[in-house]
């Protein structure tokens, strides 16, 4: 009898799983039961996953983001429900699970099934497919927190124009097309020469490089941004905080160009800027649900496909992982656990 008491045989499926012998992880596609599942009210059936940065960090020597070995990783998934013993959701009901130990001390999403507290799941709205949810997925979520925080600083469109850094990756892609839709002027700062034109059909308006203000050695620089969407951290996030206006503010949310912060007070007792920490990893189940209610009418669904740089199998995982590291990917890795080949 599983250990859930789901099936009266045991139920196999393809995984991708990292071991640790010593400070060595390995990685590989194997095939686990339901009884190597975490507890969990809910049993859902993965379709689609995207890869996030975090899930390139847990596999690499010395990381502090895993907390357990073995692991599935994949820090989000969308799928339906297979079988649950929580009103929260029923049995065929599409749903979605980010955050929380998923992927990092809890099996996540780079499987064919995943075992999930309640208490961690989303229901879609109607209009999301499994597919357009996981190709919105976290990054969308971690930019739609970072436009409402903006928002309810009191950043509005006619405040002038936002900038976003690392435009071309996950969260910036999301975050261009969602700032666009919502009448901001979005100005994407990328180093990649050859992604201007997409981040142009995601809606903005000018696209400048990886150095957007010139670093005259002045404390301060020129007030350019009325807000900021900061995906990269590190030297980007010192300069959009340089460089925005007198009471504007940065959502940071990337730590991609380093997790160190060089930079003065003066951005904050000289021009009243606010830095707004975006974290999508706990936030409340009630709030998640409800922006994710607000996704549908927020996003630009018909740029979801735009977003998309491939599709692969569990088998593409360990070299896609590298690709996301080195940041060699613009938008979306979508993942789907069921393909074979």
């Amino acid at each position: 009898m599983p250990a859930t008491g789901f099936y009266s045989e045991p139920m196999r499926f393809p995984a991708y799983l990292l071991t640790k012998s010593g400070e060595v992880i390995r990685a590989s596609v194997g095939e686990l039961s339901d009884s190597d599942l975490p507890p969990g009210e809910v049993l859902i059936r993965v379709e689609w996953t995207a890869i996030n940065f975090k899930d390139a960090m847990v596999t690499r020597p010395g990381n502090r983001v895993a907390r357990r070995f073995p692991l599935v990783p994949g820090v989000e998934l969308a799928g339906s429900v297979e079988e649950s013993a929580s009103p929260v959701c029923k049995a065929g009901q599409r749903v979605l699970v980010q955050g929380y130990d998923l992927g990092v001390a809890h099996n996540g999403g780079f499987a064919g099934y995943a075992r999930v507290p309640a208490e961690w799941v989303v229901p879609l709205p109607d209009a999301l497919s499994c597919r357009s949810a996981a190709i919105i997925g976290l990054a969308g979520f971690t930019a739609l927190l970072s436009l409402h925080q903006l928002r309810h600083h009191g950043t509005v469109p006619h405040d002038g124009p936002v900038l976003v850094t690392g435009a071309s990756g996950g969260v910036g892609s999301a975050a261009v097309a969602l700032l666009s839709h919502a009448g901001y002027e979005v100005v994407a700062s990328s180093g990649k020469t050859a992604e201007h034109e997409y981040l142009k059909s995601l809606g903005a308006a000018e696209v400048v490089g990886r150095q957007f203000a010139e670093d005259d050695g002045r404390t301060l620089g020129p007030q350019l941004w009325s807000g900021v969407v900061d995906c990269v951290g590190g030297a980007a996030l010192a300069l959009a905080l340089r460089t925005v206006r007198y009471g504007g503010a940065v959502a940071a949310s990337g730590l991609t160009g380093g997790n160190d912060l060089a930079t003065t007070v003066y951005p904050f007792i000289v021009r009243g800027v606010a830095l707004l920490g975006i974290d999508t990893v706990a936030t409340p189940i009630e709030e998640r649900r409800t922006l994710w209610d607000d996704m549908v009418a927020e996003f630009p669904l018909e740029r979801c496909e735009d977003m998309v740089n491939e599709e692969i199998g569990l088998d593409g995982l360990t070299a896609a992982l590298d690709r996301v590291l080195g940041a060699a990917v613009r938008g979306r890795v979508l993942v789907e656990p069921g393909r074979s080949g």
